[in-house]
């Protein structure tokens, strides 16, 4: 949790912050999750009700022709693990793309008894659609018995970055 205590409205208003507005990718998603979107208006992000959110860096159209997105968070036991199955969804065609995060520990409970492990994290970006067939790979795949499959609406974005995701992943 000691990361999550970045994340306070006093570190997000901090010059520094303000002048970059970015943060490592895992501290902005972390962030983000803490924090909720509506505390995220008071750093210059707009939201409106069909068009998802965006600042001014993002670019934004109504006219929009890509199809919904998200990010999946799968964790593997080891590099090794997380190479085949990253490798495997991208030949596939189930996401366009993979981004593996090593080095993190999980805590949780299993079967009555708290665990601690060192894992990695795929950062999965894909179609909506594509959600079932992915699980069902990820799941014929994993070396786990219960693989993480958790899936995040991408709300928006920069559009081309977007229309690179439907035109890398299968139909």
């Amino acid at each position: 949790m000691a990361g999550l205590a970045r994340c306070s409205s006093s570190f997000i208003s901090s010059p520094a912050f303000l002048r970059r507005r970015r943060l490592p990718p895992l501290l902005g998603a972390f962030c983000m999750l803490s924090l909720g979107f509506t505390n995220l208006n008071s750093l210059g992000l707009k939201f409106g009700s069909n068009k998802g959110f965006h600042s001014s860096a993002m670019e934004s159209s109504s006219s929009s022709v890509s199809v919904p997105s998200i990010v999946v968070y799968v964790t593997v036991p080891n590099t090794e693990s997380g190479k085949k199955l990253a490798a495997s969804i991208v030949k596939e065609k189930l996401a366009a793309c993979v981004n593996r995060v090593p080095g993190i520990e999980s805590v949780y409970e299993w079967k009555g008894e708290i665990q601690t492990d060192s894992e990695e994290l795929l950062i999965i970006k894909t179609r909506e659609s594509l959600l079932n067939p992915l699980t069902d790979h990820i799941k014929a795949n994993h070396e786990y018995d219960l693989p993480e499959v958790i899936a995040l609406p991408i709300l928006g974005g920069n559009l081309p970055y977007l229309e690179w995701i439907k035109n890398s992943t299968r139909d």
